[in-house]
């Protein structure tokens, strides 16, 4: 792998550490400014925001990456972009629509006011947006200003929860009208630099737009099976353990995102290194893509044993002892989480292939298994039965995607052990 690889896999993963370290950051304060209960309706809010991520925006953000690939003129290009920032503006105002009618039910179900429902909605707006802006400095390789972005929004994030939280004392309400008015803010930014670099065109293209919708409405429902897997759990901890578990399994949940930073960073940097050599279908380069692949698996699991070790005392000393419980599930999500890296790497053969959908069947099949056994665990052993549950699904679902990729785009995954020997 190249020099500029590794230089711009290390910015990423600098521009992750410093924006996801500011939730551990406050892990210690909000644990102690809010009570479980609280903290469980910010990780409501939270799982809300995500929830919403498969749907404002219909995934144009990943077409208007791969459109990248295809060598389109900076009109073309522009034109392209534009298209799918009007979808993730229309959608928008129609999860609105819908949600001013069901806002109050949904409400009930996740213990949270209506207008925090509505916060959420301008909250995934205003992410997509940015992604947007993000992702066309991804695909050109523009590490730095990717991160500069990005590491605004945290900063922005810190500041405004400070002063929503500790100098006004608005409570749980601080820290959500802080995670929203950050993305708000450079959202903006984002906005007025794609129209000044001239990267988009207000113009309608029906034609473009229906491209864009073809390459991300099939992922819906993998998104939405992404959704079963990685976020539906913590609803479930709330429905039938309660708020207060909620907010343990929120903690232990972010900490085991630490694996989650640290695989992103690299993928980040991985994708655009990767797309390039999928292009050229060089033997010898796919030889070496696959080398470092398995690699990179063995290293996620070494990484999800180190978690089950250092929990306790990772989970006493960032959330005290309210929190402590949290210390049983963290390996188990870690381990998931692992599972997860290894997806990535998978499931990047089958976008560059543009055969998204093949993605779906077998996410929601995962997704609705992880639901089940979830549900099952969950009355046997609280918490921990949710922890245990994802890791199973997550191991299942990288088998299938691997088989998946290898139809999609072939690569030496066995072949390079027989020319070992």
């Amino acid at each position: 792998m190249s020099r500029s690889f590794f230089s711009n896999a290390s910015i990423y993963l600098i521009s992750n550490i410093m924006v996801s370290s500011i939730p551990f950051l406050f892990l210690p304060l909000l644990t102690r400014l809010f009570t479980v209960e609280e903290y469980g309706q910010i990780a409501m809010f939270q799982t809300l925001v995500s929830g919403l991520s498969a749907f404002v925006g219909l995934n144009t953000v990943g077409a208007a990456n791969r459109k990248y690939y295809d060598e389109e003129s900076a009109t073309d290009l522009a034109d392209y972009l534009g298209a799918c920032l009007q979808i993730i503006l229309t959608s928008t105002l129609a999860i609105a629509v819908f949600f001013t009618f069901l806002g109050e039910s949904l409400s009930n179900i996740l213990n949270i006011s209506v207008f925090w429902v509505f916060l959420a909605i301008v909250n995934a707006f205003s992410v997509q947006v940015i992604n947007l802006r993000l992702g066309q400095w991804q695909v050109r390789k523009k590490a730095k200003r990717y991160a500069l972005m990005q590491v605004s929004v945290g900063l922005a994030n810190a500041a405004l929860t400070v002063g929503f939280v500790v100098f006004l004392e608005w409570g749980p309400l601080g820290r959500v009208v802080g995670q929203t008015s950050a993305p708000i803010l450079v959202a903006i930014i984002a906005l007025f630099s794609l129209l000044s670099s001239q990267l988009v065109s207000v113009s309608y293209k029906p034609k473009l737009i229906k491209d864009a919708l073809k390459f991300g409405v099939p992922l819906i429902p993998h998104i939405g099976g992404m959704f079963l897997l990685t976020i539906a759990d913590r609803f479930l901890v709330n429905k039938y353990l309660g708020l207060k578990e909620a907010g343990v399994y929120m903690v232990a949940s972010q900490l085991a995102m630490t694996m989650g930073i640290i695989f992103d960073a690299f993928n980040k940097a991985y994708v655009p290194w990767l797309y390039e050599r999928l292009k050229r279908n060089r033997e010898n380069e796919k030889r070496t893509i696959v080398k470092w692949t398995y690699i990179y698996c063995l290293i996620a699991l070494c990484m999800a044993g180190l978690a089950f070790l250092v929990a306790p005392s990772a989970v006493n000393f960032l959330a005290g002892e309210k929190y402590s419980k949290a210390s049983q599930v963290v390996g188990f999500l870690a381990l998931g989480q692992s599972f997860q890296g290894m997806y990535h790497m998978m499931s990047t053969y089958i976008f560059y292939a543009k055969k998204t959908g093949r993605l779906a069947f077998s996410t929601i099949v995962c997704g609705s298994l992880n639901i089940c056994l979830a549900i099952i665990l969950i009355k046997y052993y609280g918490v921990l039965g949710a922890a245990a549950s994802f890791p199973i699904t997550m191991f299942l679902r990288i088998c299938w995607v691997w088989h998946l990729a290898q139809s999609s785009f072939p690569m030496p995954w066995f072949s390079i052990f027989k020319k070992i020997k």
